[in-house]
């Protein structure tokens, strides 16, 4: 499978955006899919996870009641929902794939091309 985020843009604080990873090469609803984001000099940080059915959703404590995850396996992409986004949000966006249950980077193996993602204050 190959993943493809996008959405990404310039926003200003408290806008939304809606990011997406669609996949292709072969269906996405068996693998559980996280996004993680990078900002400039910092580690890639876990931002959220959903399950291969939808059934289960874990999101990172900054995100939390920000963000929302949803994904359609018809149409093999998943969503990044982003609200009331703030500077901090800044940062490079990905989604992964992966089979576990996981938050760390080095579970997940197939990645897609980041989306920047840009809020000004």
């Amino acid at each position: 499978v190959q993943l493809q985020a996008s959405g990404g843009g310039v926003v200003q604080a408290g806008e939304s955006l809606r990011l997406s990873c669609a996949a292709s090469g072969r269906t996405i609803s068996v693998f559980n899919i996280g996004w993680f984001r990078q900002a400039p000099g910092k580690e890639r940080e876990f931002v959220g996870i959903i399950s291969w059915n939808g059934d289960n959703i874990r999101y990172a404590d900054s995100v939390k009641g920000r963000f929302t995850i949803s994904r359609d396996n018809a149409k093999n992409t998943v969503y990044l929902q982003m609200a009331s986004l703030k500077p901090e949000d800044t940062a490079v966006y990905y989604c992964a794939s992966t089979s576990g249950w996981v938050m760390k980077s080095s579970a997940y193996y197939v990645w897609g091309q980041g989306t920047e993602v840009t809020v000004s204050s």
